[in-house]
């Protein structure tokens, strides 16, 4: 088991940057693989980024690539992904989520937080 707690969000104009962090608990936190998803407001949850175990692998949905970026400190049990260069679009509510297999599909993921939301001012 693993529980995960997102923060960061806030409102950002278009152009700037966030910092999201999500805190883990469970000695086991360095065996899973962790990952972002969003939902829009009026969409379904979508894939944002995800990390391997190690660190040492890392993949993004294409609207992100180059502007988000996905780390994590294992020593401290955390996940960021900082943001730049935010857009309208990128407003969300952002879900961390953790899972055993490297993947972009939700399914694969067994634990979430509760989310934080983002908004982008245009």
């Amino acid at each position: 088991q693993v529980q995960l707690v997102e923060s960061g969000g806030g409102l950002v104009q278009a152009g700037g940057s966030l910092r999201l962090s999500c805190a883990a608990s469970g000695r086991t936190f360095s065996t899973y693989v962790m990952g972002w998803f969003r939902q829009p407001p009026g969409k379904e949850r979508e894939f944002v980024a995800t990390i391997s175990a190690s660190g040492i692998s890392t993949y993004y949905t294409d609207s992100v690539k180059g502007r988000f970026t996905i780390s994590r400190d294992n020593a401290k049990n955390t996940v960021l992904l900082q943001m730049n260069s935010l857009k309208p679009e990128d407003t969300a509510v952002y879900y961390c989520a953790a899972g055993s297999v490297f993947s972009a599909s939700s399914g694969r993921y067994n634990f979430w937080g509760q989310g934080t939301q983002v908004t982008v001012s245009s």
